[in-house]
C-alpha cells in the first residue's frame, strides 16, 4: 500500500460528465489498494454535497471551490505573462499550501495528475515521482475550435493551442509515465510531440456495466405515442453544443417527415444559452435530471453526432451498455474499435445519420439485435478493472524504483 496525491481539476464525484467518469472510476481503483490524499475543485457548488463520499475512500479530500467567471478573467493574466490561459485557470494559492503541506506531513510515494492543468501542483521542490493522465490532448482541442471559430476567437484559441501544447510536452518529458484515452490521442500527440515517442501510452475508457443494466427496472420518462431519440451530455461543453445544434438544424426535420411523432431529448446538465434555445414542441431540453439510465432505457434510438470530439465517448459506451442502438461519429466509433454496423452505427455527414437513424427506426427486430450486439461488445472490451491495469503497471514501476533508491 502507498500514499498517493490525487490532483483532479474537478471533483470526481457524481460522475455525471464525460472526465468525470474516468476520474472517479480512477480514484476508486486505486483507492482499493492504497492511501489517496485528493487535492481538487469544485465548479458545481451541488456538487459539495458528494464531498462525504469522497471523504470515505480518501484519507484526505482538499476541494476548493473555484467561480468559472473569476477563473476566465485570472486566466487573462496569461496574455501578459505568455502561459496557456488553462493553466492560469486552474491556479489557486490554497490548493498550493495544502499540497506543499501533504508533501511535509505524510510519505508520498507517487502523484497522480488528471489533466494536464494540474500539473504545476505537482512539481513543487521535494515532489514525489509523478503520472500524468492527460486523458486528450487537449491543445489539439483548441487548435480544433480555433478553425471553427472566427477572429478574434479564432487567434485566442489558436493561441492557446500552441501554449498548452508547449506545457504538454515539457509535462510528459517530467512525468514518469503519461496516458492519453486512445491509441489514436497516442499516435496524434506523438505526431505533435515527436520527443515524446515511448513515453505516453493509452489508458481506454471502460463502462459500469452493472450500473447501466437494461434488465433493472426504470420508470419511462418519455410521452405515450412519441418516438423518442435521444443524446447524452453535459450541455455547456462545445462539442455537444454543436452536435445538439448540428443534429436538430440538419437533421431533425428530415427525419421528422418520415416519423412525425420523433421528438428529440437533449438530456444533460447545464444548458447553454445555444441548447436552451433549441426546445420546442420537437426538441426536449431537460437540464440536470437525476438519473439518466431511463431516458437511455426508453429512447428508440440514441445519437451522438459529435464533430469537434474525438477519443472514446462516455455517453456512447453508456448507451450500449443499455443494450440501445446507437448511432455515433465514425471517430468515436474507430476509438472503441467496434464494427460498424454490428453493435453500433458510424456516421459523419448528416445524409449518414438520417439514413442510419432511418434504418433503426423501420425495423425494431434490427434495433433490437444492435443493442445486445452493443451490450456484449461493452462488457466483453470495456470493463473498467481491466481498464486500471496499466495505471497498475505504471504505479508498480515507479513504487519499485522508490523501493530500490530507499
Amino acid at each position: 500500500m502507498a500514499n498517493l496525491l490525487y490532483l483532479v481539476h474537478r471533483l470526481p464525484y457524481p460522475p455525471n460528465k464525460g472526465d468525470k467518469v474516468r476520474s472517479y472510476h480512477l480514484l476508486k481503483h486505486l483507492a482499493r489498494q492504497h492511501k489517496v490524499f485528493l487535492g481538487t475543485f469544485i465548479d458545481d457548488p451541488d456538487d459539495r454535497l458528494h464531498l462525504p463520499r469522497l471523504q470515505a475512500l480518501c484519507s484526505d479530500v482538499f476541494a476548493v471551490d473555484i467561480d468559472p467567471k473569476w477563473g476566465k478573467l485570472r486566466s487573462l493574466s496569461g496574455l501578459l505573462t505568455g502561459d496557456a490561459l488553462s493553466l492560469r485557470f486552474y491556479r489557486h494559492a490554497g490548493l498550493r499550501r495544502w499540497v506543499q503541506h501533504t508533501l511535509a506531513t505524510h510519505r508520498i510515494d507517487a502523484s497522480l495528475v488528471f489533466s494536464s492543468s494540474m500539473g504545476p501542483y505537482a512539481q513543487a521542490p521535494g515532489a514525489p515521482p509523478m503520472l500524468v493522465d492527460m486523458v486528450d490532448v487537449d491543445s489539439a482541442k483548441w487548435a480544433q475550435y480555433a478553425a471553427n471559430h472566427t477572429w478574434p476567437v479564432s487567434w485566442l484559441y489558436k493561441r492557446e493551442g500552441e501554449r498548452l501544447l508547449a506545457y504538454e510536452r515539457e509535462l510528459v518529458q517530467r512525468a514518469q509515465g503519461s496516458f492519453l484515452v486512445t491509441d489514436n490521442e497516442v499516435a496524434l500527440f506523438n505526431q505533435l510531440a515527436p520527443e515524446s515517442r515511448g513515453r505516453v501510452s493509452a489508458l481506454c475508457n471502460g463502462v459500469d456495466a452493472e450500473y447501466f443494466d437494461p434488465a433493472l427496472p426504470t420508470d419511462n420518462p418519455f410521452q405515450p405515442g412519441e418516438m423518442p431519440v435521444v443524446f447524452t451530455g453535459a450541455m455547456d461543453y462545445w462539442p455537444n453544443v454543436d452536435a445538439v445544434q448540428w443534429f436538430a438544424n440538419e437533421m431533425l426535420p428530415a427525419l421528422r417527415q418520415r416519423w412525425p411523432t420523433l421528438r428529440f431529448y437533449i438530456v444533460g446538465r447545464a444548458p447553454a444559452p445555444a441548447v436552451s434555445a433549441l426546445a420546442g414542441e420537437h426538441v426536449v431540453v431537460t437540464g440536470s435530471v437525476p438519473d439518466v439510465r431511463p431516458y437511455l432505457r426508453h429512447a428508440r434510438v440514441v445519437v451522438a453526432p459529435l464533430r469537434l470530439a474525438r477519443g472514446v465517448q462516455n455517453k456512447v459506451l453508456e448507451a450500449m451498455a443499455m443494450g440501445q442502438p446507437v448511432v455515433a461519429a465514425a471517430s468515436c466509433v474507430q476509438a472503441i474499435d467496434a464494427q460498424p454496423g454490428l453493435c453500433v452505427a458510424a456516421a459523419e455527414h448528416a445524409q449518414d445519420y438520417i439514413r442510419e437513424v432511418n434504418t433503426l427506426l423501420s425495423s425494431a427486430q434490427a434495433s433490437a439485435a444492435m443493442g445486445t450486439q452493443a451490450r456484449a461488445f461493452v462488457m466483453q472490451h470495456f470493463d473498467w478493472t481491466a481498464r486500471m491495469s496499466g495505471i497498475d503497471r505504471a504505479l508498480a514501476q515507479v513504487l519499485g524504483q522508490q523501493g530500490a533508491a530507499a
